[in-house]
């Protein structure tokens, strides 16, 4: 089995002053750094007391999910003579949360909307994205569902 290590630096810039004292007195904001790319800003959600502005690790999880469905899915594509001309998803978690103040995600929804080249391969393009989840890293790591109701039509040119 080969494996490949992945790193990344979470570092905290929310300290207001007075660091920790109240649940209300700091800010949640934080860096997310990559070695050798540009830096994310983050927050937590705004249910939570974070910044809007800044992306939330819920939010992250379903883009990690949403792009590396995409990903595999245009590698079989390509690989199964599927011509996808325009991909787009627009993902959907559900996160559940506790009486304690825990919670985790229930499932996570893509609903991507692809066009590919030509009528005859609308159904075989449908097909593959059960065979880009079964070889999704992300999706085959959740303990939730990762469902798919894709949409598949066709820009044939005349």
């Amino acid at each position: 089995m080969k494996t490949h290590l992945y790193t990344a630096t979470v570092t905290w810039t929310g300290n207001t002053g007075t660091g920790t004292s109240q649940y209300n007195a700091y800010d949640r904001s934080h860096i997310i750094s990559i070695p050798g790319k540009d830096p994310i800003a983050g927050s937590s959600d705004p249910s939570f007391r974070g910044d809007r502005t800044k992306y939330n690790p819920e939010e992250l999880l379903v883009s990690a999910l949403s792009c590396c469905h995409m990903l595999w899915y245009l590698h079989l594509c390509a690989t199964h003579q599927v011509v996808v001309i325009k991909y787009t998803d627009e993902a959907q978690g559900v996160m559940e949360e506790n009486q304690d103040g825990s919670g985790q995600f229930s499932a996570v929804t893509l609903q991507p909307k692809v066009a590919v080249a030509e009528q005859r391969m609308v159904e075989k393009a449908l097909h593959l994205h059960e065979e880009a989840n079964k070889m999704c890293f992300i999706a085959r790591s959740m303990k939730f569902p990762v469902l798919h109701k894709p949409q598949v039509i066709t820009i044939e040119k005349h």
